[in-house]
């Protein structure tokens, strides 16, 4: 090639460089000259680009570990849902029997409805599957469990759901969990307890499951001495005594790496008692707010676990009737991979919420006097605030017992509807009790059907914060006798859920483009995330 001609070469090289950066420079004024022509149009059936998209819920499963196992701890299970709007759904319960792939069973409550929903007991575990592995070294004997239901809801039954099981008298004992990878469970530790912990897995799939032990002497278990693998549709029981028996404060931490499980821990000084269902705590944070603490006497011991290595000081905040306060004892230093004991004796008889604060994520349950025949008491766990609406299926009314519902705002003041349901009667979060909580307080509420129908042993709960409501936190007390069944907190049900859009992003710009045909879209695409709460 000539001097000459690679000149020519390179100029248009050189030129062809300069228009191709030319062109993307009229691209890009293009594509932002088209968002700034179409930002201020809006065609009747898009979301301007500012404002959200609502989905609806379109499934979800839970599990509960007693129904099915027959004896001390079978019941029934309640069941309650809400949804956006009228429509048809599907609710599939599943017996875990071993050996078989499940046995349904066909009731398919109505949405918007409590159903009280008998489960007969599973058949025993077959002798030749009923064989036991020790595991951490002997010390936690490991096989299949008798019991356990999944619970898989679609559609109309699937959006405001609610599920608890009840116990051999038709009580409520614990709330059905969501499937998830991540659980923790808090509480007292003694050598006349046994404890069992319980891993269904729900899928089709099998979950690799591992659970990871803290006490008040450190850690005493790590993942990767008690890794499992928990079939689908089963469920296998762990026995822990052996583990922790001179412990006085524990801490499990469940994990899976591969699959989903449903953990649930029971607790009981004898196994010919009922027991407690310890309920999972929230995951470790530097805030946690526990509500429903009940206007009763008795020890209050809060039960704190730090799960990293790095020492931290917890604070207590009381939020009352009567204001928010630190009481007596409500500061402690605290060392890291260990759960503590902390005495509290001067909340005893408040009614309201505790606020717990560290430098380090924590994770915390309450335990004062109650629970069933065997338990070492009721516990309380942190929730978070209710968004939309928050369901309870079963609460204790009639001959059963009593009920209260615990509400606070440590922020501030909020107000929300409190609606009630009996079995078959429409659920709606509509015409409820206004109940108004000021700013950093708590009231307690009692729950109860019109005269005529207190005879109904069982009541559905809708709480809805209303419109300009600060955050509203919620507890409810089951009573059993004059003593404490069960604290469960008052959790979002969510019927539907909002997606935020982005401004100026390609969805807007086609969204105003097409009007709502992305949205329809997405609405049958989406699938709620279950938990790990």
């Amino acid at each position: 090639m000539t001097a000459r001609k690679a000149r020519q070469a390179r100029s248009r090289n050189a030129a062809n460089r300069i228009i191709l950066a030319g062109l993307v420079v009229v691209v890009l004024a293009a594509i932002y000259g088209l968002v700034g022509v179409l930002k201020p149009v809006t065609i009747s059936a898009a979301a301007p680009a500012s404002q959200s998209t609502k989905l609806e819920v379109t499934s979800d499963r839970v599990g509960c570990p007693a129904p099915g196992s027959a004896g001390v701890t079978g019941g029934p299970i309640a069941i309650a849902n809400l949804p956006a709007r009228a429509g048809t759904g599907q609710t599939v319960m599943t017996r875990l029997d071993v050996g078989t792939a499940g046995t349904a069973i066909g009731k398919t409550p109505r949405p918007g409805q409590l159903t009280v929903v008998p489960i007969k007991p599973s058949p025993p575990v077959p002798k030749k599957l009923d064989t036991t592995t020790k595991m951490a070294g002997g010390a936690v004997p490991t096989g299949p469990a008798r019991g356990g239901l999944a619970i898989s809801t679609t559609d109309a039954n699937a959006q405001g759901l609610d599920v608890e099981q009840l116990g051999p008298g038709g009580q409520p004992t614990a709330r059905c969990e969501r499937a998830g990878s991540d659980f923790w469970f808090v509480g007292p530790g003694s050598p006349k307890y046994h404890i069992e912990l319980y891993l269904m897995n729900v899928d089709d799939e099998p979950a690799d499951a591992a659970v990871a032990v803290q006490t008040d002497s450190g850690q005493t278990l790590g993942p990767q001495d008690s890794g499992i693998v928990v079939p689908p549709h089963r469920m296998v029981v762990q026995t822990m005594d052996k583990l922790v028996h001179a412990a006085k404060a524990i801490a499990f931490h469940v994990t899976t790496s591969t699959g989903r499980v449903v953990a649930a821990v029971r607790i009981t000084n004898s196994l010919s008692r009922e027991g407690t269902w310890l309920p999972p705590t929230e995951t470790p944070a530097t805030t946690q707010v526990l509500t429903g603490l009940p206007a009763s006497p008795g020890a209050r011991e809060l039960y704190v676990t730090v799960p990293g290595g790095a020492a931290t000081t917890v604070k207590v905040t009381v939020v009352t009737q009567r204001g928010t306060y630190q009481p007596t004892g409500g500061t402690e230093n605290l060392l890291g991979h260990q759960t503590t004991g902390l005495s509290i004796p001067s909340v005893a008889s408040l009614t309201g919420s505790i606020e717990i604060s560290a430098s380090v994520p924590v994770t915390a349950v309450l335990e004062m006097p109650g629970g069933p025949s065997g338990a070492p008491g009721s516990f309380i766990i942190g929730g978070g605030p209710i968004v939309g609406q928050g369901v309870v299926a079963a609460n204790t009314s009639g001959k059963v017992g009593t009920c209260d519902l615990v509400l606070s705002a440590p922020g501030a003041a909020a107000s929300v509807s409190v609606a009630l349901a009996a079995p078959g009667e429409a659920l709606t979060g509509l015409n409820g009790q206004i109940v108004k909580i000021k700013a950093k307080s708590a009231v307690q509420v009692k729950l109860a059907l019109p005269k005529q129908a207190r005879k109904v042993p069982l009541i559905a709960v809708v709480v809805t914060p209303l419109s300009g409501s600060g955050p509203v936190y919620g507890g409810r007390v089951a009573v059993i006798r004059g003593s404490i069944q069960t604290v469960i907190p008052v959790i979002t049900s969510p019927s539907s859920i909002t997606l935020d859009q982005v401004d100026e992003s390609l969805t807007t710009v086609l969204g105003n483009l097409s009007g709502p045909a992305i949205k329809s879209q997405e609405t049958l695409s989406h699938r709620p995330r279950s938990r790990g709460r």
